[in-house]
C-alpha cells in the first residue's frame, strides 16, 4: 500500500484471542486472600506505567508512586539514565523518601543516617566499624527493579526476569509511536480515593456498553454504538476501542447538531449551517480539515496520523491497571492502583495531556475544563465526591460504589455479558493466567480455570 493510501484506511485489527466462559464472580473483588494472591503473582509480574520522564530531568531528580503495599522510586542517573528501586533502606527497613518527588544526591535514611547512591550503592554508614559481619559500604545495596521508558513515561516491573517493555506491550508500541505522547505536557492532574476495587473502574473502562446510560451527552460527538465500535484485543493481554467521533450519534434525538461539536467544526473553519441535513458528513470534512490547516497551525505530526485518527477516540486497556483515550492532540490518562491493605478500596488517578504546539494559545481543554497553555497544573489528592473531577469521570465513579456494595451480595451470581463486553472476560482470563503462573513465562496456549478464594 502506497505511503499515501494507508493513511485514509481503518487501522487493522488486532490478533483476536480465544475467549472462554470464564465466570466473573464478586469475591473477586471482595475477597482479602484474592487480593493478596493477585498482588503476589500478577502486580509482582507486569510492567506497569509509573513515572514521567520529564519530571525527572536532571541527575538526582527523583520520583515515588505507590502500587499496593509497595513504594517504588525512579531516579535519574549521572549518565542521563533513569534507575527505580524499593523505597525501603536495608538496615532496618524504613522508608526513604515520603514526598513525591524532589532532588538528592544521596538518598539519607532520617532513621540511622544510612546514605545511599544514586545507583543505589550504600556509601555511608554511621559507626561502620561496629558491624561484626563487617563494614556494610560498598556491600549492601537499594533493591533495585527493572525499568524502561517509553512514550514519555516510566515503567517498571518488579520481577527480576521480566521480559522486555517492547514486548509486553505487544501492538501497542507501535500505534503509540504514531502521536508525540512523549512532548505533550500535563494540564490535568488529580488522584482520588475511591470506595471500590481497582477491577470496578477497569472494567468500566473495557467497554462502551454503558455510554448511552452513563455519558448521556456523549451522543453529541461519539458514536457509541457498538456496531460502529471496533474492539480489539491481543495476547499481550491489552485490549483497543476504536470509537467515530466528529458527528452526532445515530442515537442522538434528530441526529442534530450541538456543542461542542459546532464549536469544534468552526475552529476547523466549517461552516455548522453547511452540514445541516447532512451531519454524518461532517467527521470525513473534519479529517480533511485537520490535515490541510494541522501542519501549518503547528501540528506537522498529523501528517503521520489516519483519517480516522484525527477525529475518532482510540481507547488502550494496558493490563493490569491503565486506559488512556489518545486523540489527535490529548491523552487522557486514567489509571486505578490497588489500595495498600483494603480490597474495597483503590486510587484512581484522572491526568490529562496536551500537546503545546508552539504559537497555539487557546486554552486546553480537559476533561475537567479549560485550563491556560501555560497555567502551572497543581497535583490534587481528594476523596470520591469532594469534588467534581470532570462531568464524565464524575458519571463513570457514580456507578463504582453501588457496583461494589453489589459484589457483596450472595444474590450476585456472577456477570451476564453481551458480546460487546467481551473484552471485560478476556481481562479476567489474563488475571487468572497471570495467578496460576501460566503468565509471564508459562505457556500461553493454556486456558486458565476459575480461581477460587480459599474456603
Amino acid at each position: 500500500m502506497a505511503e499515501a493510501d494507508w493513511k485514509h484506511e481503518p487501522a487493522p485489527a488486532w490478533q483476536m484471542p480465544h475467549i472462554g466462559e470464564h465466570p466473573i464472580e464478586g469475591y473477586r473483588y471482595t475477597s482479602r486472600e484474592f487480593y493478596e494472591r493477585e498482588f503476589e503473582h500478577m502486580w509482582t509480574k507486569v510492567w506497569l506505567l509509573l513515572g514521567r520522564e520529564n519530571e525527572i530531568p536532571n541527575p538526582g531528580d527523583w520520583q515515588r508512586e505507590e502500587v499496593g503495599p509497595e513504594s517504588i522510586i525512579m531516579v535519574r542517573q549521572k549518565d542521563g539514565g533513569i534507575k527505580a528501586f524499593y523505597n525501603v533502606c536495608q538496615h532496618r527497613g524504613n522508608r526513604l523518601v515520603f514526598a513525591e518527588k524532589g532532588t538528592v544526591k544521596r538518598f539519607v535514611c532520617q532513621y540511622h543516617s544510612w546514605a545511599f547512591t544514586l545507583d543505589g550503592e550504600l556509601n555511608f554508614a554511621q559507626d561502620s566499624e561496629d558491624f561484626p559481619q563487617g563494614n556494610p559500604c560498598g556491600k549492601v545495596r537499594l533493591v533495585e527493579i527493572p525499568c524502561d521508558t517509553f512514550a514519555g513515561f516510566i515503567w517498571v516491573n518488579m520481577d527480576p526476569q521480566a521480559a522486555p517493555l517492547k514486548e509486553y506491550l505487544g501492538p501497542i508500541w507501535d500505534d503509540w509511536n504514531m502521536y508525540p505522547i512523549s512532548s505533550m505536557k500535563r494540564y490535568l492532574a488529580q488522584t482520588v480515593h475511591v470506595p471500590c476495587n481497582w477491577k470496578v473502574i477497569q472494567d468500566n473502562f473495557n467497554e462502551s456498553y454503558h455510554l448511552r446510560s452513563v455519558h448521556p451527552q456523549a451522543s453529541v460527538t461519539i458514536e457509541e454504538g457498538y456496531k460502529e465500535t471496533q474492539f480489539d484485543m491481543c495476547e499481550e493481554g491489552h485490549g483497543r476501542m476504536i470509537m467515530h467521533a466528529g458527528y452526532p450519534a445515530k442515537s442522538l434525538e434528530g441526529n442534530k447538531m450541538r456543542e461542542p461539536l459546532m464549536a469544534l467544526m468552526q475552529e476547523w473553519e466549517l461552516d455548522p449551517e453547511a452540514f445541516q441535513g447532512r451531519e454524518r458528513d461532517i467527521r470525513p470534512a473534519l479529517q480533511k480539515q485537520k490535515r490541510k490547516l494541522g501542519p501549518q497551525r503547528g501540528y506537522e505530526y498529523f501528517n503521520d496520523l489516519r483519517d480516522e485518527q484525527l477525529t475518532d477516540f482510540y481507547h488502550y486497556n494496558i493490563f493490569p491497571n491503565f486506559s488512556v483515550s489518545v486523540t489527535a492532540d490529548g491523552f487522557h490518562f486514567l489509571r486505578s492502583r490497588p489500595h495498600p491493605t483494603d480490597p474495597e478500596q483503590c486510587i484512581f488517578d484522572n491526568w490529562y495531556y496536551a500537546t503545546a504546539p508552539e504559537g497555539v494559545t487557546s486554552p486546553v481543554g480537559t476533561p475537567a475544563g479549560l485550563v491556560g497553555r501555560d497555567e502551572e497544573v497543581p497535583h490534587e489528592i481528594i476523596n470520591h465526591g469532594d469534588k467534581s473531577i470532570g462531568l464524565g469521570m464524575d458519571q463513570d465513579l457514580s456507578i463504582t460504589t453501588g457496583q461494589q456494595l453489589g459484589f457483596r451480595s450472595r444474590g450476585f451470581r456472577g456477570v451476564y455479558l453481551s458480546g460487546q463486553e467481551a473484552r471485560i472476560r478476556r481481562y479476567h482470563e489474563v488475571i487468572d493466567e497471570y495467578l496460576q503462573g501460566i503468565r509471564p513465562h508459562g505457556q500461553l496456549h493454556t486456558r486458565p480455570a476459575p480461581v477460587k478464594p480459599i474456603s
